[in-house]
């Protein structure tokens, strides 16, 4: 059944606060790597990944904040995220926009594996009846 209107608030700030608390660890994470980064040591390319990630987030957080800090914004948020859906820091993702993000990836990945693969056919099928 549908929560009642003070669970699904609190369930909202408890998503607040634990969004808001990995990127606080993810910020800490990322600042040793610069800081060994700037020392001369090498990042390995998990590092390198988990940096940038964390960087684009800190990026992205300036525009939520707005949808935070103003009152009733919130309200607006569903419509910017589906109008810009990269716009939310990916420590505040569900799991259930997680996979979902992980399904049209697939699908695109498939959708151009099948559009080569007919690519390649067509080539073949050109150089056979060039040399034939």
């Amino acid at each position: 059944g549908k929560k009642p209107l003070r669970q699904r608030v609190v369930d909202e700030l408890k998503h607040y606060y634990n969004g808001f608390h990995l990127l606080w660890i993810d910020t800490k994470v990322a600042a040793r790597m610069v800081w060994r980064l700037l020392h001369g040591q090498v990042l390995t390319r998990r590092e390198r990944r988990r940096l940038l990630r964390t960087c684009a987030d800190l990026f992205r957080l300036v525009p939520f904040l707005v949808f935070v800090i103003v009152p009733f914004m919130e309200f607006l948020l569903p419509v910017f995220l589906k109008l810009f859906p990269e716009m939310l820091p990916s420590t505040f993702e569900t799991e259930s926009k997680k996979e979902e993000k992980q399904r049209k990836k697939l699908n695109a990945k498939l959708e151009l594996a099948k559009f080569l693969r007919e690519t390649i056919a067509e080539m073949a099928k050109r150089n056979k009846a060039d040399t034939g």
